[in-house]
């Protein structure tokens, strides 16, 4: 297998999203057939969430890894692309319910507008549907995988529900972004490698590549929740925060705050708002410890990583675009 060279110009956001333009399109269809239900609501709650729009990171990953081997099935890559933004649509709305969130994308939450009760079996719903569609591929190794995914994801919620409000170890922050977001990435690239029929080999280095875009992903996520802005984010600035989150931009900054700058934090916390303690001045502890670098460094170091792996596959089209992620991650401003 030739290696490709690190000299190879990264590609643009539009130029990567161009070479699964169609197939993009193919998802999105696939994801409005295969979301109608005989309940009402959850047609509604589906539809809602899916004109929102979103980065559709998740299902462009599949599709690119799939184009990296010259066995890939097109339609499999299509439905398995579907699959997982129905299960990262569930888990949308299920975070809403939990983190009691009023806004998603800039729009109204699931459970705001419908209601936790309905907002979290539609969430369960979306969850069947989209093991439905995976059991049609009669496929026991792709089963497993999404099975062993969705009860990492829900042990991340757990683990999440254990943390709120309170200090957290940089061990349980890494072990929760893994849960919840590096595994879902990992898994999107091994099913696009189960749609290629690439070898076991190829799938767990392709896995571990997306696992560290995944880990990356989260990190500048948490450090725009600090420096982006609501019209970016699509939701209020500092969220984590207010619903009880320590990410690590603020964990690091905690580690060598004062006392004084300690007690601002926890009033917040305990607040669950910035009335007391305004949203300028955590941003301002945390800059003054270097929390912000601290944690975009970091998501270089995972994305170094990642660049590492995908280089080992030959040149194409596809592997360019994979290969230009990772910039496209960290550079990001939304």
């Amino acid at each position: 297998m030739s290696i490709t060279s690190h000299l190879s110009r990264t590609l643009t956001a539009k130029e990567i999203f161009d070479l699964v333009h169609q197939d993009l399109h193919r998802v999105e269809e696939e994801f409005r057939l295969e979301s109608v239900a005989s309940e009402e609501a959850v047609t509604r709650i589906a539809g809602h969430l899916q004109k929102s729009g979103g980065k559709r990171m998740r299902p462009t990953l599949v599709l690119l890894t799939s184009k990296l081997f010259a066995g890939r099935d097109p339609a499999t890559s299509v439905q398995l692309a579907a699959v997982v933004e129905l299960i990262h649509t569930a888990t949308l709305i299920h975070d809403d319910v939990i983190d009691e969130a009023e806004t998603r994308r800039g729009d109204s939450s699931t459970n705001a507008i419908w209601g936790n009760q309905t907002a979290v079996l539609a969430g369960d719903w979306l969850y069947m549907q989209a093991f439905q569609i995976a059991l049609r591929l009669r496929d026991f190794h792709l089963l497993d995988l999404l099975i062993s995914l969705t009860q990492r994801m829900v042990e991340g919620e757990l683990l999440q529900a254990r943390l709120i409000g309170r200090m957290v170890q940089r061990e349980e922050y890494l072990e929760l972004v893994d849960r919840k977001t590096a595994s879902l990435f990992s898994a999107c690239a091994r099913l696009g490698a189960i749609a290629g029929n690439a070898t076991e080999e190829e799938e767990n280095r392709l896995g571990h590549f997306a696992w560290n875009l995944g880990m990356a992903f989260q990190l500048i996520d948490d450090v725009l929740d600090f420096t982006a802005t609501e019209d970016v984010l699509g939701k209020p600035v500092g969220s984590d925060l207010r619903e009880g989150k320590i990410t690590l931009p603020l964990l690091v900054a905690m580690e060598q705050a004062s006392p004084t700058e300690r007690a601002d934090v926890d009033k917040v916390l305990a607040d669950r708002n910035y009335s007391a303690v305004p949203f300028k001045r955590i941003l301002e502890i945390i800059e003054a410890h270097g929390g912000i670098s601290y944690a975009r460094k970091t998501a270089e170091t995972y994305t170094g990583e990642a660049n590492l792996l995908i280089g080992q596959f030959p040149d194409s089209p596809a592997q360019r675009a994979l290969q230009s992620i990772p910039d496209f991650i960290v550079q990001r401003d939304f």
